[in-house]
């Protein structure tokens, strides 16, 4: 995965794992025996309950679960209240008043209670975004086939598609920023996270080989193309999410996207650099780039397992580190998974750039991961 990067590639969050949550946590915090359980109960009934409870449990939806929480994280959170490095306004205001012997004790407190019983998700099964990708895939089968591989001269090749330039793409077609067509009027139904599943399913698949197009000259164009490999990638694979793969896409569609460029689509950057080309120039680059053996972009068939076993070697309950002040999240409210994630991601919430997400259909993932620990049972 890229930037995750996916280099998106992504990186991937991993809620609250901050470098400085790596750290070894101060002596105190690594004593639970010297908390006052009793008394912070006290401090829970009269200054938390409201939102969690005396047991534990979110009174609402995005607010976190605090039953059976790790006690290091706890008040390593409650802590970065008290000096200002979290913006909750009244829980800063809220801790700004309290002891370091009072945060201690409500760690401990909530650390103490047994954990609140997962919630299933609403609407039956969890659906990831390969999966609900793959199903409204069905209705761009017509013209670019069921696994993006198009067999119709001019029509774009979707398979192995890098996702955020995908996103991006639909967007130009909305906007009619590019050549539309009518089954293009299909894409206003999809919504930000349909559209980001839909990306994911195509870029997970296998572009086919192609024959080389009755016209143009690879040999010629493969010279031709070294001004395009610094964003395309070598052979035309792109590694950036953000642009397109030329490998194995359709001749007839290279050769009218590149000349776009020179009067409808505004990409200064192109426009430049295809200033000199002559037709049979686009028509050899082209070609090159047709015969180019591709692959798919992502793997989004294990996305989210493979990045469940990435977030469980800090967060996993098996993980018993007290020097590790990182929060467990199987069982917590989904809500406040999406917030949290969506903060890390947006940098809203202080995250090392191990967990900065920069992935094209990150709201789609970020509802996956956070649907899949919020059913699972707290440990």
């Amino acid at each position: 995965m890229k930037y995750l990067t996916l280099g998106i590639i992504l990186s991937l969050a991993l809620i609250g794992c901050t470098d400085k949550d790596m750290a070894p946590a101060k002596t105190a915090a690594e004593k639970p025996s010297t908390a006052d359980i009793s008394a912070g109960k006290t401090i829970a009934d009269r200054d938390c309950k409201g939102c969690h409870g005396l047991n534990g449990g979110g009174a609402a939806p995005a607010i976190p679960h605090l039953a059976a929480q790790r006690e290091s994280y706890l008040l390593a959170s409650l802590k970065a209240y008290k000096d200002g490095k979290r913006s909750h306004a009244a829980l800063r205001d809220m801790a700004a008043h309290m002891s370091e012997a009072d945060l201690r004790n409500l760690a401990a407190y909530y650390a103490s209670l047994p954990p609140v019983a997962a919630t299933p998700p609403k609407n039956g099964p969890i659906v990831f975004p390969y999966e609900r990708g793959k199903e409204l895939a069905v209705a761009c089968a017509k013209c670019h086939s069921e696994d993006g591989n198009s067999k119709s001269p001019g029509i774009p090749n979707l398979a192995g598609q890098q996702p955020l330039y995908f996103v991006a793409a639909i967007q130009e077609y909305l906007h009619a920023e590019r050549k539309t067509a009518p089954m293009h009027a299909k894409l206003r139904s999809l919504n930000k996270i349909e559209r980001e599943s839909v990306a994911l399913y195509f870029a997970s698949q296998t572009p086919a080989e192609r024959a080389a197009p009755p016209v143009g000259d690879a040999a010629a164009g493969q010279p031709l193309s070294a001004v395009c490999g610094g964003c395309h990638g070598p052979q035309g694979v792109s590694t950036d999410a953000t642009t397109p793969s030329l490998a194995s896409q359709d001749f007839k569609y290279l050769v009218d996207a590149i000349k776009a460029y020179r009067k409808t689509r505004a990409h200064k950057g192109m426009r430049h650099s295809i200033a000199d080309l002559s037709d049979r120039d686009i028509e050899n680059i082209a070609a090159f780039y047709t015969v180019q053996k591709s692959r798919p972009a992502e793997k989004g068939q294990t996305f989210i397992q493979d990045l469940a076993e990435k977030c469980n070697r800090c967060h996993g309950a098996e993980v018993d580190n007290p020097a590790m002040a990182v929060p467990k999240i199987r069982g917590q409210d989904k809500d406040y998974l999406v917030m949290a994630l969506r903060g890390y991601r947006d940098d809203r919430r202080e995250s090392s750039t191990m967990h900065r997400m920069s992935l094209p259909y990150s709201d789609s993932i970020i509802e996956s991961i956070a649907s899949l620990y919020a059913s699972q049972p707290a440990k």
